[in-house]
């Protein structure tokens, strides 16, 4: 008996934590296509839960916090920059996505170019210094 759910439309879904929660989804929606779904704010202005899709895709972000589920991660700037994961965005233009994030000084860790697999692509970081590639190819 398979446990996986037949009526979503994503199975997996990346989740996120922010030192500024609000600012990381201006830039994840100004810069990188994502649309604002449920937005969960708190009174102090952090974010208790924030999802945004991205095509038939989602990601789950919130501000960091001290707690049980918060101990169990650790954000690029407690790392030396060093994540233990990432996303990937298919794109229909590399090209225009790469200069969106160059224009909002995102960090490029490697360069816009062809790949030998196919499709167009490059890697960056957020603000905050999680890695995002973002290319052509599409696994699918």
């Amino acid at each position: 008996m398979t446990s996986i759910p037949k009526d979503t439309r994503a199975t997996v879904i990346p989740c996120l934590r922010y030192r500024d929660a609000p600012a990381a989804i201006e830039w994840l929606s100004n810069t990188l296509g994502f649309r604002h779904g449920l937005i969960v704010p708190n009174e102090d202005g952090t974010i208790a839960h924030a999802q945004l899709t991205y095509g038939n895709g989602m990601v789950m972000l919130s501000s960091i916090f001290d707690t049980e589920f918060g101990h169990l991660m650790a954000h690029p700037s407690e790392t030396g920059q060093r994540v233990t994961q990432s996303s990937y965005l298919v794109v229909n233009d590399a090209d225009a996505v790469h200069a969106r994030a160059v224009q909002a000084g995102a960090v490029i860790e490697m360069p816009l170019k062809d790949e030998d697999y196919g499709g167009r692509g490059f890697t960056c970081r957020d603000p905050e210094g999680n890695i995002w590639s973002i290319g052509t190819y599409d696994p699918w």
